[in-house]
Parts: structure tokens; C-alpha cells; sequence
């Protein structure tokens, strides 16, 4: 062994700029030495492949010309979950190390076992729980790997004082881990992790017994893995070795850095230490130095640095902001300059989208200055998509190098859309997002395309149509219900698009082997978009994926339930991230917090400071209880919060840092990170809140006063073009809202169905109003006939089986009850006389217009007119205002001579009635009438003779004013009246509702 012994470490502090200081360093040591060639034949180990970039960019920058760079190997991260580089296999090549097995063909196996292990305790996993367990297990297997821990310390644990579900949690565990050894022997593989672990040994060891004969550098590593510490121990001791850490805090005292915590593992059997200080972000690093055998003190200041850095007095204001929780206390003690954060400004936002527009107007700012750099760095994806597009309203792109999931790019949702429509055996709303969806049919047949799919909206309006692809064509070709001519024209159409969908409805039928269902999608996918689906950058990610998953299916369980399936290719896809090629702005970057590890700009922005975001939430552990984690040395929940400490710690130490942070998301208040708290806290009064950017940000959009006052539309169109017939039901609408009457009638825009509508109230009504015109029309006044009908049709309705479980009572009951007291008012002489029948008169120069539910004869030879209501009723009040005039004036055709085949003119109408089918809130029964009239007025009800003059007078001003007349049809003229909202966007109510504004602001 040739090692010198004493291990040379550095560490680069948070206020400069990691790959900079590094490679101003290494120029300065070995850029001279041999012409240069020394630095050239030198080996740099960094974290990744970003970090890579990063120093390579920094070694050009620092040499001002050309130069050989030296060997920059990354050794790979287990939090990325990269393998190692290409440039370390040739020197590891001559180990026997086996093959590491496919990521895909990992977890589909593991899914299998977990499935199995199930079905043997008699419980039915879908397969897409199977998978999120698999994935927990496999990080679980991984992290037991990376912490060189066996099937011998899993037997060593006795988790007896856990509780039984965690008991048998571990149970599960220990067996599947079993089992997964045993199936990894019989493929004559090994996991990544244990592969990894294998090749750093063996590097590490060929080091230490021949030691190469250039430097070797290892530099901005974090990971403390057993493995990754004993190569670094190895580099640290070579002859020209050297470990160059990234913050490792130098200006902690011995006792702040001992209230960290312990960081060693238990031994097996002993009793737990107290918890350490995981969360803290010297946890990682500390621990890296106890297993390279390394004390703090052994490490030495990098004398380098670059134009990039920050204040020195920057590093110690950060060191004492992230003091451990029960040494904060000191802070009111400490020198002002050293809890002072110059140059460190905050944004607190309203909003997310407020935050994302001071964001972008800041990395804007930042272009103005010729030669400076600017990086935003976040956890929080959405807020980076959302300033990226904000900096395009400025010509500049600024990608998200952190990647987007495959599941949120076009490809990935065309998949799930499409094994969505299989599984929902293509439901109407299903069917038409995978029919919209942009990719389906691109290019010159889009538009055609697009014309029939709307077409097929327009059909899908309303309750769901039955199941199945055959389910839509009954809906298209049954020759009854609205726009039968669009129907009509869809047909030919739609027999191409359901022989083209075929495929993946016969693969998602029933539970199908997994293979056929990845290779339906796969089939389907590739027609409906003309190979599409799989071009471009995200087209080729997306082709990787699926093309692994697929030929991985046939390791993982048999059989796969459609609605599991969609579960997990969404967590597939989630998996997968998809980064931009490269070609964003020279001096903008857009970071996540991995990414961004050893980057540095001139401003660094670090976003989405509340917690929950950052730091981001814990993963629990479905199959480790925190205590048994402890006993086995694995790391905590508190973990990754340490990380992401680390990163924030080294974000601050830019030249310039904006904060920023908004105050709530989109549901519900926000609370602010740990991290803002203990800046805000410990600097005091020199917290320095920015408010310029955040004014600018509301200015931004703000829109100009306008020049004229907000007023409600009222357009005036001329006499040819009004309507000279109106139904009863249309005049309440005329007299309380005539603009929502004129968009109606006049501009002929109805207001749609919901695709898919859950069926309704008035749904439910109409269905209530058919049963009983049948039972008029075929004469039977029976009861029993009555309820046959309401059972067929109930049966027939396409319903949530829930929904009519719920309702057949109430119904059956509210008829019963119309059937025994149509029974009963025969005996006094009152019979139905006819119903659902058209009549109509011509009065103040229009057609009125109506059909009534029922009118009966009543013993002395004047009619009732009868309405029946399964919802809310007129009261006399309106009526008495001018409203809910329906029954009135379906009275009045009656007396008029509107029903001349039943109701001679001139018969007197004497009763207006209601027919509830609800429950009487008085008796608890469902079914009761409510009488609008009385011969006397009695019980404040209107009088009978005074009911039809009053109604008509209503009429005939309303035919006078709008009909026949040139008044205005204002937008909400009377605030007490009754309220429609079927137009209250095209009228742009919230414009000038409740601003003081008049009608006659708009006219047509």
C-alpha cells in the first residue's frame, strides 16, 4: 500500500462558487506543470453529469483560451439514481463483477412478488398499488444495499415493541427480500446499487495497492455511503490525492458541530442513541467524515476563488442561521455583522402566479447587465413552468433543466388518456379528452378531425350513453332525442373512429395479461397520431419507457386489472423525467435542487420557500417503521431535509439571492419554510423585504381605467328581428332578465348539457313527467299501472344503479300518492280531462304558447290546471311582482279558446294548482298540493276572479315593451327578481354587476 497516510481534504464555503474556485485551483496547481499535460492525464470524480458540465464550464472560463481538460468521471449519485460513468469501467474492467438487472424488469418482478404475497393472505391487490408498494420496496432494498446492510441484520432486529401492524410489516419484508435474492440468483444478477457498491471497492482497493501516477481529485461529493466514503478515504491518502467537500462549515465551534448528533449506526441488540440532528445541513457531510475516518479539523480552507463570490462575512451569517434548534438562542448575542445578510433580499408574494411574474421580471432584470448570470433554483416544478413561460413574453427561453415527468408532456398524457378511455369503457369524457388531445390526428387532417369531435360533444351532452364503443353508436343511431341530424352525420364517421379504438376495448375489457395491454396502447397510440406520439425528444423518452415496460411485463404479475393498470403507467410516466435539449439563454438558467448542486450564478433566486415545497414533504416508509430504520442505520424522514438544507445553504452564497415565497397556493394558505423563518428571525431588523418587484409584478397586467363607465348590455334589436311567438315558460324570463330572454330567443344560444351529467333534478323531473303522460294516454288511472310504468322506466334510465336505488322509493311513493288522490277526486266529481297537449291564442299582437302537465273538469264544469313540480314552487309574492306567471297563463289559453278540442272558450278556470312530488315537510309524506288561488284569498292566496286579469295585464305590458315595443332587452333590471345565469358570461356580468353601472351601455 502506497498511500501517504495524512488524507488531504478542502472544502469550497457556500459564499463562493463550487466549480469556479475549483478550477481556478487546479489551473493554478497543475496548469503550468509539463506543458499543461499534467492537468490533461489528472482525474476529476464529480457527483453526476451536471456537475460535470458544470466544472467543465468553469475550467473554460478560467483558462480564457483552449486547454486540455482533465479526465471528469462522474461517479455517479444514488439520489439520482445515475449509474457510473463510462470512464470508470476501463479501470474497474478486470473485476468479476455481475451485471446489475434492468431498472424496468426490477420492479416489474418486484411487483409480482408483492402481488403474490397478497393473494396468498387473501387480499386482491390491483396492480397498480402492487407497483407503488414494489417502488417503496425497491428504494427500502436499495437503501439497505448502500448501507452495506444484510439479510443477517434484518434477522438480528426483534421489533416486538412495535405495533402489530408494523409487525407484520417487517414480516412481509423479511419475505420479500428473501424472495427477491432468490430470483436475482436465478438470473445471475445483481441489484444497481450492490453493482455500484462492488466497482467503488474495487477502485478504492486497486488505488490504495497501486496508486496512478497523476492527480486524482475528488470533488463536490456529499453522498456518504459506505462505499463512496471508502473511495474517497482512498483519494484523500493517494500521494497526489485530494477530497475538495462543498460547505462543510468550517466556522461551527466543537460544540455546535457535536449538537449535530451522533451519526454512527447502533450496534446490533444496543440501545438507541438519542436521534440526530438529521435535518441539519452538515448531517450528511459529518457523517461522510466519520466514515472516511476523517476529523473536522483534519479539513483546510480552499484558498481559491473566482469574480463570482460572494462576502466572506456571508458564510458565518448563513453557519449561524442554521444553527442546531436548541442553539439558536445565541442569536440575539451575535455580532450584527455576523447575522447580517447583505445583498440578500425577500419577496413575499400573494400567489403563486404573483410570485412566478416578480421572478421573471428579476431574471429579466438581471439580461440588462452585460455578462451577468442569473438562475432560479426551485423545487416546486409548476412555479419553474410558470415563469419559463412568463420570460417568453420576452422573446427569452429559459427551460426547466430540471425536467418535466413524462406523465405531464404530451406523449405521457396521450398514454394514460387513452388506457383511461380503455379502463372507463370510453365514458364520454374519457373518450373525448383522448379524442382532443393534440397529438391525436396532427397535422393536415387536424382541423376535419376536430369539426367531428366537436360534433360528438354536442351528442355526448347530457347522462351517459351505455357502455362500451357500441354504447355511442346506439346513442347516434337511436331515432329519437336531440340533433338527430348531427347524429345522423356522425355515423360513418364514428364507425372508423371505433374500428381504429377496437383494440385497446378488447385488450381492457376484462383482466388481461400485462403485455397485451402495453402492446394495445402501444398499437392504438401509434395509429391515432400517425407515429407521432413517439417524435421529438419527449416522443423518443416516451418510446423508451413504454418499449422497457413492455418488454419487462412478462416478468411482472400475469394478469392485470384495467383500472389498476392506469394507476400504474401514471406512476411509470411520473418516473420518467423528460429534460430540454440543450439551447436555452447563455446567462439563464431555470434549476431544481439537484441540478443545482455546485452551480452558481451572479443572482441566484431560490424559490418556493414555504414548507411542504421547500423542504418538501417526507416520504413515509410503507415497510420500515422509523424505529427499526434507527436500529438498522438507514436514513430518517428528516433525511432529505438536511439535503435540501445543504442546498439552500449554498444557494445563499451568491453574489446577489432574491428569496421569494408566496403567502398561499391555490387551496389554502401557505406556511412559510423553516428556512425563511430563521433568516427572517435572525437577522431582526435587517430583513430586507422587496417590495419593487412584487409592485411590478401587479403592474405588469394591470389593465388601463377605462374610459367609459362599466354598463350592463342592453341591446335594441329591430321589430323584424324580435319574436312574435313565446312559450309560457319563456315569459318569466322575458320580464325578469329580457337580455337573457334576447340571447335565448333572439341570438338562439342555449345553454349546454355537462358531458357525462350526473342525472339531475331536472333530469328527474322530465323522467317523472313522462310516466305520468303515459299513464294519462293509455287511460289507466290505476295505481298499480302507475308504478309499473315509474319501475320500466327507472329500469331503462342510464343512471348510477346508486342514484336509482335512492330515488325509486321517493318516486314510487310521490306517485302512489297521485294516484290515489286522482282516485279519490273522481269520487267528487273531478276528472282528468286531458294533458301534455299543445294549445295557444294570439294576444297583443304575439302567439302565446303552452302545454300543461294536466287539466282536469272539475264536478261543476270549470277547469283546474294542474302543474307538477318534483322542485320549487311559485309563491303568491312572485306572482303578485310579475313572476311565475305559468300557470295563469296557461289558464288563460284555456278560457280563450286556446284547447278548443277539450275546453270550449269562455270556460271558467277556477283552480291553479301545484302537485309536489316532494316530501311535505309538514307530514313527512311525499306528494301534496299547493293551491295558488282561493274563491276568497284566503291563507294570503290570491283570489280566484282577480288571478287571470292580474296575469294578463303582466302579459301584455311585457308584449308591448319587447315584443311589439322598441325597448331595450336590459341585463338584470330588477334586483328582486328571479335570476337566470345561463348568460351571465356572454352579458360579462362581473364587468358591472354591483360597480353602479346603468342599462344601455351596449346595444345591438
Amino acid at each position: 500500500m502506497a498511500d501517504r497516510g495524512r488524507p488531504v481534504l478542502y472544502t469550497i464555503p457556500a459564499h463562493r462558487a463550487f466549480a469556479d474556485a475549483l478550477a481556478a485551483g487546479l489551473l493554478a496547481q497543475h496548469g503550468r506543470e509539463d506543458g499543461g499535460l499534467a492537468l490533461a492525464r489528472g482525474i476529476i470524480l464529480l457527483p453526476n453529469n451536471r456537475a460535470v458540465r458544470a466544472v467543465r464550464d468553469a475550467f473554460v472560463r478560467a483558462s480564457g483560451n483552449g486547454l486540455l481538460l482533465p479526465r471528469l468521471v462522474p461517479v455517479g449519485d444514488i439520489d439520482l439514481d445515475e449509474t457510473l460513468g463510462n470512464a470508470l469501467a476501463p479501470i474497474g474492467a478486470e473485476a468479476d463483477i455481475p451485471s446489475a438487472i434492468a431498472p424496468a424488469e426490477r420492479l416489474m418482478i418486484l411487483t409480482r412478488l408483492v402481488r403474490e404475497q397478497r393473494a396468498r393472505a387473501g387480499e386482491r391487490l390491483e396492480i397498480g398499488e402492487a407497483w407503488r408498494l414494489a417502488t417503496a420496496l425497491a428504494l427500502a432494498l436499495d437503501q439497505l444495499t448502500v448501507e452495506r446492510k444484510g439479510p443477517g441484520d434484518l434477522k438480528a432486529l426483534q421489533p416486538d415493541d412495535q405495533s402489530a401492524h408494523w409487525q407484520k410489516a417487517f414480516g412481509e419484508f423479511e419475505a420479500l427480500a428473501d424472495a427477491w435474492q432468490r430470483a436475482l440468483a436465478a438470473r445471475g444478477c445483481i441489484d444497481m446499487a450492490e453493482r455500484r457498491n462492488r466497482l467503488l471497492d474495487h477502485v478504492a482497493a486497486r488505488w490504495r495497492e497501486a496508486p496512478p501516477g497523476r492527480f486524482v481529485v475528488a470533488a463536490g461529493i456529499v453522498t456518504n455511503a459506505p462505499a463512496v466514503a471508502g473511495l474517497l478515504r482512498s483519494v484523500a491518502r493517494l500521494p497526489r490525492g485530494m477530497v475538495v467537500l462543498p460547505d462543510l462549515d468550517l466556522n461551527l465551534t466543537s460544540e455546535q458541530w457535536e449538537a449535530i448528533g451522533p451519526v454512527k449506526a447502533p450496534e446490533p441488540g444496543a440501545p438507541l442513541p438519542p436521534p440526530a440532528q438529521e435535518s441539519h445541513p452538515q448531517f450528511a457531510l459529518k457523517l461522510l467524515l466519520e466514515r472516511m475516518d476523517v476529523h473536522r479539523d483534519e479539513v483546510a480552507l480552499w484558498r481559491w476563488g473566482s469574480e463570482h463570490d460572494a462576502r466572506a462575512a456571508r458564510g458565518k451569517a448563513i453557519s449561524n442561521a442554521l444553527l442546531p434548534p436548541l442553539l439558536t438562542g445565541i442569536w440575539p448575542d451575535v455580532p450584527a455583522a455576523q447575522r447580517s445578510l447583505k445583498d440578500v433580499r425577500a419577496i413575499e408574494a400573494a400567489n403563486p402566479a404573483e410570485e412566478a411574474q416578480a421572478i421573471a421580471i428579476a431574471l429579466r432584470e438581471a439580461l440588462e447587465i452585460d455578462g451577468r448570470t442569473a438562475a432560479l433554483v426551485t423545487p416546486d416544478r409548476a412555479l419553474a413552468t410558470r415563469v419559463s413561460a412568463h420570460l417568453r413574453r420576452w422573446g427569452v427561453e429559459a427551460d426547466d433543466s430540471a425536467g418535466r415527468p413524462l406523465a405531464q408532456l404530451a406523449p405521457g398524457t396521450l398514454l394514460l388518456a387513452l388506457a383511461q378511455a380503455g379502463a372507463e369503457q370510453f365514458a364520454p369524457i374519457a373518450l373525448l379528452s383522448l379524442l382532443k388531445h393534440p397529438l391525436v390526428r396532427a397535422g393536415e387532417t387536424r382541423l376535419p378531425w376536430l369539426e367531428q369531435v366537436r360534433g360528438l360533444d354536442l351528442a355526448l351532452r347530457g347522462p351517459r350513453p351505455p357502455a362500451g364503443l357500441a354504447g355511442i353508436a346506439a346513442l347516434l343511431e337511436a331515432p329519437e332525442g336531440r340533433n338527430r341530424e348531427l347524429r345522423n352525420e356522425l355515423r360513418p364517421w364514428w364507425r372508423e373512429v371505433a374500428a381504429l379504438l377496437a383494440p385497446v376495448e378488447q385488450a381492457f375489457a376484462q383482466d388481461r395479461p400485462l403485455p397485451e395491454l402495453f402492446a394495445a396502447l402501444r398499437e392504438v397510440a401509434s395509429v391515432l397520431t400517425n407515429e407521432r406520439v413517439w417524435a421529438g425528444h419527449q416522443g423518443h423518452a416516451a418510446a423508451q419507457c413504454l418499449g422497457e415496460a413492455e418488454a419487462a411485463a412478462v416478468h411482472g404479475p400475469p394478469i392485470a386489472d384495467p383500472p389498476g393498470f392506469v394507476g400504474m403507467l401514471a406512476q411509470i410516466l411520473a418516473a420518467q423525467a423528460v429534460r430540454p435539449p440543450q439551447g436555452g439563454h447563455p446567462r439563464l438558467q431555470i434549476l431544481g435542487l439537484l441540478e443545482a448542486r455546485l452551480q452558481q450564478a451572479d443572482l441566484m433566486i431560490l424559490a418556493g420557500l414555504n414548507e411542504g415545497v421547500w423542504p418538501g414533504l417526507p416520504s413515509p416508509d410503507p415497510w420500515l417503521a422509523p424505529r427499526i430504520r434507527r436500529a438498522l442505520g438507514l436514513p430518517g424522514l428528516d433525511y432529505r431535509i438536511g439535503l435540501s438544507a445543504h442546498d439552500f445553504a449554498n444557494g445563499l452564497g451568491a453574489p446577489q439571492v432574491i428569496l421569494t415565497r408566496a403567502r398561499r397556493d391555490a387551496s389554502a394558505p401557505t406556511v412559510a419554510s423553516r428556512f425563511w423563518l430563521r433568516l427572517k428571525a435572525m437577522t431582526g431588523e435587517r430583513w430586507v423585504q422587496d417590495s419593487r418587484l412584487v409592485a411590478l409584478a401587479q403592474a405588469i397586467d394591470r389593465p388601463d381605467a377605462p374610459a367609459l363607465a362599466y354598463a350592463p348590455p342592453a341591446p335594441r334589436p329591430p321589430a323584424e328581428a324580435r319574436p312574435t311567438r313565446i312559450a309560457v315558460t319563456d315569459v318569466d324570463r322575458l320580464r325578469a332578465d329580457p337580455y337573457a330572454f334576447y340571447a335565448s330567443k333572439v341570438l338562439r344560444l342555449s345553454a349546454l348539457d355537462p358531458v357525462d351529467a350526473d342525472p339531475g333534478p331536472a333530469w328527474r323531473g322530465t323522467r317523472a313527467h313522462d310516466v305520468l303522460r303515459r299513464w294519462m294516454e293509455e287511460g289507466s288511472h290505476y295505481p298499480a299501472h302507475l308504478a309499473a310504468l315509474a319501475r320500466e322506466m327507472i329500469e331503462e334510465a342510464q343512471a348510477h344503479p346508486l342514484l336509482k336505488a335512492l330515488w325509486q322509493p321517493r318516486l314510487l311513493a310521490a306517485l302512489d300518492w297521485v294516484a290515489a288522490e286522482v282516485a279519490a277526486q273522481r269520487e267528487t266529481g273531478r276528472n282528468i280531462l286531458f294533458g301534455e297537449t299543445r294549445g295557444e291564442i294570439e294576444r297583443s299582437g304575439v302567439t302565446l304558447h303552452g302545454t300543461p302537465d294536466r287539466i282536469d273538469r272539475l264536478a261543476d264544469g270549470s277547469i283546474a290546471i294542474v302543474d307538477y313540480k318534483s322542485g320549487a314552487t311559485a309563491t303568491t309574492n312572485q306572482v303578485r311582482a310579475g313572476y311565475s306567471l305559468q300557470l295563469g297563463l296557461l289558464g288563460l289559453i284555456a278560457q280563450e279558446g286556446g284547447f278548443s278540442a277539450f275546453v270550449e272558450k269562455g270556460t271558467a278556470v277556477s283552480a291553479f294548482e301545484y302537485w309536489k312530488l316532494s316530501k311535505d315537510a309538514r307530514t313527512g309524506d311525499f306528494g301534496f298540493k299547493r293551491p295558488m288561488t282561493d274563491a276568497k284569498g284566503a291563507h294570503k292566496r290570491i283570489v280566484t276572479d282577480e288571478f287571470l286579469p292580474l296575469v294578463a295585464g303582466f302579459f301584455d305590458e311585457a308584449a308591448a315593451l319587447w315584443l311589439t315595443g322598441d325597448e331595450p332587452f336590459s341585463a338584470r333590471p330588477h334586483s328582486d327578481a328571479p335570476v337566470f345565469t345561463d348568460y351571465d358570461q356572454l352579458m360579462r356580468l362581473d364587468e358591472w354587476f354591483g360597480r353602479g353601472g346603468r342599462p344601455g351601455g351596449a346595444h345591438g
